[in-house]
């Protein structure tokens, strides 16, 4: 099974307009996906994403070959699944995990 280390993350944010200019300015690049519920950014090897309304805490997403094994290894090492996996664009599947701490860890499997 592959991972590929951490290249997406996302922040929530309360108002999007506003935490767009922010991230823009940041990240010297405009939006590469600019929408009412989801603005993303692609820059040096990383995905920003910007979630209205979303999690309570920025969440980095470990990119991995294979979603479902991933969550048993983790499971069975002692983390809790707090998002089981479910697809969030064509060929494209997300779940979350806590650690033993409460520390929320993403995990991304492209096909």
């Amino acid at each position: 099974m592959t991972n590929e280390g951490i290249k997406t993350v996302l922040h929530p944010v309360t108002d999007l307009e506003k935490a767009k200019a922010v991230y823009s300015a940041l990240l010297g690049a405009s939006p590469t996906a600019d929408s009412p519920y989801y603005v993303g950014y692609d820059v040096s090897g990383q995905h920003i994403g910007l979630v209205p309304g979303g999690a309570k805490q920025t969440v980095a997403y470990w990119h991995v070959s294979d979603i479902d094994a991933k969550l048993a290894e983790l499971t069975a090492a002692g983390a809790t699944v707090a998002e089981a996996p479910k697809e969030v664009g064509p060929g494209r599947r997300v779940a979350t995990v806590t650690d033993p701490d409460g520390n929320v860890l993403g995990l991304l499997q492209d096909s």
